[in-house]
């Protein structure tokens, strides 16, 4: 049994632009229909750590007036973890780092609006990089982004994390 485990993974990212802004819906969430997101690129990339793949249900507890044996327990709102991306970056077409990300962040912190939310995929592969899970999240936004320390020895470039807050998130079949 042991050996059937999966030794090593990695991580593919997938950033398109969220199909609900491209169709002019705003605040509304529903589903696309698969793991292809159609809408237009950010762009592709890959992490080495990635977290926040969990939802946490808000439980109400209901006092039942004359019943004193314990408490009815209901389902609230579902609550997302922000996305967090670890040592990686997304790659442009000519190979290089991917200034879009940038970009994205930088128009909304200059406060142009609507703002850009992108849906995302969150695939992880084997060492044979064939896909062993596959996640989805929606209408994400840049919470956080903390650039790499510039180190003319090592030559990095990565992205040392990258925070996405989403609005929904889902585990693909």
């Amino acid at each position: 049994m042991p050996g059937d485990l999966l030794p090593t993974f990695n991580f593919l990212i997938r950033l398109r632009r969220s199909v609900q802004q491209e169709a002019g819906a705003a605040g509304t969430q529903a589903n696309p229909p698969d793991a292809s997101l159609s809408g237009s690129p950010l762009g592709d990339g890959g992490f080495q750590e990635c977290s926040g793949l969990d939802i946490e249900m808000d439980v109400q507890e209901y006092l039942e007036g004359g019943r004193n044996d314990g408490v009815i327990r209901r389902v609230g709102r579902a609550k997302f973890s922000n996305i967090v991306l670890k040592r990686g970056m997304l790659f442009a077409d000519d190979s290089g780092a991917n200034r879009e990300l940038w970009q994205w962040i930088q128009s909304v912190v200059a406060g142009e609006r609507p703002v850009a939310r992108y849906d995302g995929i969150i695939e992880v592969r084997s060492r044979g990089q064939t896909a062993a899970a596959t996640w989805v999240f929606l209408r994400g936004l840049p919470a956080k982004v903390t650039g790499p320390q510039l180190n003319a020895r090592t030559g990095d470039i990565a992205i040392e994390e990258l925070h996405i807050a989403h609005e929904g998130l889902r585990l693909e079949d």
